[in-house]
């Protein structure tokens, strides 16, 4: 008989984080258990993270939707397709969750999503975070990330004035001219429509790489901006809610974005990011794959299911530091690259206890 049952834990970030949607200093997850009954010391295990004010999964009552999934699931056998039966598609995480549960377990509960180069040490390429702060925070963090060898700097922007950011974009060019450091940017949705393109065409001038959701998602002028940005414009917010295959090819063909970011925790769970990861192939556009501030658990299966893929660019895998008190584990970010270091163990001891 299939067995479920989950843990609640709340994570603590090393700093405040600042985006344009507000500041954020701890971030809560549910850990989601399924076994066999005749092995209960094989289980499974998968994480639900929704993000607070943006995923479609963020309710009161999201223990009881969680619950209420779990008590389907474990009705019937332990296959794949059944998830989609059982976890509507407004609810994410909670397919996320399941899906990597599942994954786990039928790998021997190992924290083993997928078999592939990546669990036998072969890295995946991955950009430095810049969070928001004060001019000379960011550029402590750009130097810093700079010097552990990144060289594609994601920066948020969107928060300070314009002029100040566009000051350490300038610093950047100036002082690692000679770094070859790609830059991408990430606006959240915060700039205003009205100002958005003339926004664009003054970053342009720094050679930005792309810009994520520059204005909010669900705008008519999306598709405007697309065609008419002299930077690159990477789709993410405007994929929440997107579940259906026919819905997602209108939005691809409508708007023509450069880029979309796929968050399974976001996008509807791993199989849903694969059907835009097969789309967008079809349709000529990029992707990457990107952490939705989950723990290692997430971030360890969100990395396993990228490198299932051959990969070019910069991935937005390396959260992993970002918690005080995040599970130790066999992921080390190091030289702008996160790999799974096969010598390393898991510590779940803290969850245990939770």
């Amino acid at each position: 008989m299939i067995r479920s049952s989950f843990i609640k834990k709340v994570f603590h970030f090393n700093f405040d984080a600042r985006t344009s949607r507000g500041t954020m200093n701890s971030k809560t997850s549910w850990f989601v258990k399924v076994w066999n009954s005749n092995y209960p010391n094989q289980i499974g295990l998968g994480e639900c993270g929704p993000l607070p004010g943006l995923s479609p999964d963020d309710h009161t009552d999201f223990e009881d939707l969680l619950a209420d999934s779990l008590a389907k699931f474990c009705t019937g056998p332990l296959e794949m397709n059944r998830i989609i039966e059982c976890v509507p598609a407004n609810l994410p995480s909670i397919r996320f969750g399941l899906e990597t549960a599942l994954l786990d377990l039928l790998n021997g509960g190992k924290r083993l999503i997928y078999k592939n180069r990546f669990v036998e040490g072969v890295p995946v390429p991955i950009n430095g975070l810049i969070w928001m702060s004060e001019p000379d925070s960011m550029i402590r963090q750009i130097d810093s990330k700079i010097m552990q060898g990144f060289r594609t700097i994601k920066i948020k922007v969107g928060s300070l004035d314009f002029s100040k950011e566009c000051e350490v974009l300038q610093y950047i060019r100036t002082r690692y001219a000679n770094y070859g450091i790609n830059l991408r940017l990430d606006a959240n949705g915060a700039f205003n429509p009205g100002e958005a393109l003339d926004k664009l065409n003054e970053l342009a001038r720094f050679s930005v790489h792309s810009i994520e959701q520059p204005i909010k998602p669900g705008s008519t002028l999306m598709e405007q901006l697309c065609k008419q940005s002299p930077i690159p414009i990477a789709l993410d917010e405007e994929l929440i809610g997107v579940t259906e295959i026919q819905r997602k090819v209108e939005l691809l063909t409508r708007i023509k974005p450069q880029f979309i970011i796929l968050k399974p925790t976001l996008h509807g769970g791993l199989n849903s990011c694969r059907d835009w990861i097969q789309l967008a192939d079809q349709h000529n556009v990029g992707w990457w794959m990107t952490s939705a501030l989950e723990s290692n658990i997430g971030l360890n299966a969100i990395c396993q299911f990228t490198a299932n893929y051959e990969v070019d660019l910069p991935q937005g895998l390396g959260t992993g530091l970002l918690y005080q008190d995040n599970f130790p584990s066999p992921l080390m970010v190091s030289g702008g690259e996160i790999r799974y270091d096969v010598n390393k163990s898991w510590d779940l001891t803290s969850l245990e206890e939770n």
